[in-house]
C-alpha cells in the first residue's frame, strides 16, 4: 500500500515534499513510507534526500503533568478559602506534588505559605503549564521563551525526527515489477521475454574461496603401508 502510494503519487506530481507530511494525508504510518522510500532509491526508482527536524517530546513527568494539572495548580485547587495546614495539604496531594507544587506556586505569588498555614492569595488562575504541554504532545509550535521554561523543568526533551523529500529516479515506473532472474522456455515460446524485466548480473564478481580437497581413506592406508615397510 505504502509503495503504490508513493509511485502512484510521483506519476502526476514532481515530487513528495516532506515524508511525514505525506503519510499524515495518506493515513499510512510513516515508518512504513520511510521503508518503502529507502528500498525505492536502492532501486533508482525515487531519490530521496534526508530531512532532519528538532522536535520535543514530553518527558514521563511532562506527560503526567499533561493529564493531571502542574503540581501548582493541583496545590492551589487543594487549598480551600479559609486555608489548610502545612501537614494536611502534604497528606492531601503527596510528597512530590507538595514540594514541587509550593515552590513554583510561591514563585508565582499564588499562596502564602506560612509556617503551619497555606492560604491562596489568588481565587482562580489558569494552568498554563498543562496547556503548554499538550500543545507540545499536540505537535504545535510554541515560542521560545515558553520552551526555554518547559526545558528547566525537565517536562520535555528533544526528539530528533529523521523523514526525506523523494522524487523520481532515473529506473521511476509506476509499478514495481519483480526482475526476471532466468529466461526460461515458457519466456520464448510467448514471447514474454520481450516485456520483461532482467535482475543484473555482476560478471566480475568472484565465487567463494575453493578448499583444499581431502585423502581418499584407501590413500591414507597406502601411506600406513609405506611408512610400516619403511620401519
Amino acid at each position: 500500500m505504502a509503495e503504490e502510494a508513493v509511485l502512484g503519487f510521483l506519476e502526476h506530481n514532481d515530487e513528495i515534499v516532506d515524508s511525514g507530511e505525506f503519510a499524515v494525508e495518506k493515513g499510512i504510518n510513516h515508518e512504513e513510507i520511510v521503508n518503502v522510500v529507502k528500498s525505492l532509491n536502492g532501486f533508482g526508482f525515487v531519490v530521496a534526500q534526508d530531512i532532519k527536524r528538532e522536535r520535543w517530546q514530553l518527558t514521563t513527568e511532562g506527560k503526567t503533568y499533561a493529564a493531571s494539572g502542574s503540581p501548582e495548580y493541583q496545590l492551589l485547587m487543594a487549598i480551600p478559602p479559609e486555608g489548610i495546614s502545612r501537614v494536611e495539604l502534604q497528606k492531601k496531594l503527596g510528597d512530590s506534588v507538595f514540594k514541587i507544587g509550593c515552590q513554583q506556586a510561591t514563585k508565582n505569588k499564588w499562596v502564602e505559605m506560612g509556617k503551619t498555614q497555606v492560604s491562596r492569595k489568588v481565587a482562580r488562575v489558569d494552568d498554563n503549564v498543562k496547556a503548554l504541554l499538550i500543545k507540545i504532545n499536540d505537535g504545535e509550535a510554541l515560542n521560545q521563551e515558553d520552551i526555554d521554561a518547559l526545558k528547566r523543568r525537565k517536562l520535555i526533551s528533544p526528539q530528533i525526527w529523521k523523514g526525506y523529500s523523494v522524487k523520481k529516479g532515473p529506473n521511476y515506473a509506476p509499478k514495481r515489477r519483480k526482475p526476471a532472474t532466468d529466461l526460461t522456455r515458457e519466456n520464448l515460446q510467448s514471447g514474454e521475454w520481450k516485456e520483461l524485466l532482467f535482475k543484473e548480473y555482476n560478471f566480475l564478481a568472484k565465487g567463494f574461496p575453493v578448499e583444499g580437497g581431502y585423502l581418499h581413506p584407501l590413500l591414507k592406508a597406502r601411506i600406513l603401508f609405506v611408512i610400516f615397510d619403511i620401519l
